[in-house]
């Protein structure tokens, strides 16, 4: 588990998702940090159809829903492009927190998605979530890019 998260950290995904697979082979039972680990690795590789094998795992482990599963699964599915996975899987995400919303955010935004990226933002703002500046970097980005200046400036201010 740690040699696995280690090689995230340092940019080693490739490493990081074989030695996953041989942790697999050897029959080790992966706990929540090591899926978090692995999820990451796939999602900086954008290594879309081994985050959904790993997905399944994941379901068959009963932990899909855990907090911090949950989010690595958004964020993976976002960042890989698959933003109606992560929509599906943050609607699932029990007890979302800045992070839950973060990821679905980013992800929108990552992807020109401006739009539903302010809709869900303006929801999480109803649902008493204050952001942090991972979302508001994002939602600037988003505003950005649907040329919505004016809103950009009101959320910045």
């Amino acid at each position: 588990n740690a040699i696995i998260g280690g090689y995230v950290q340092h940019g080693h995904d490739k490493e990081a998702l074989y030695l996953f697979s041989q942790m697999e082979w050897e029959n080790v039972k992966p706990a929540e940090v090591t899926f978090v680990s692995v999820l990451n690795a796939c999602a900086h590789s954008a290594a879309l159809d081994q985050g959904k094998q790993i997905h399944s795992q994941i379901i068959r482990s009963g932990l899909e829903s855990d907090l911090t599963v949950g989010n690595a699964l958004v964020d993976m599915y976002a960042k890989c492009g698959s933003l109606e996975e992560a929509r599906k899987m943050f609607n699932k995400v029990p007890n979302r927190d800045v992070v839950s919303w973060g990821a679905m955010i980013a992800g929108y935004a990552l992807h020109g998605d401006g739009l539903p990226a302010l809709e869900l933002f303006e929801e999480m703002q109803h649902g008493g979530i204050e952001p942090d500046k991972v979302v508001f970097s994002s939602i600037v980005k988003a505003c950005s890019s649907i040329g919505a200046i004016e809103q950009g400036r009101l959320i910045h201010d």
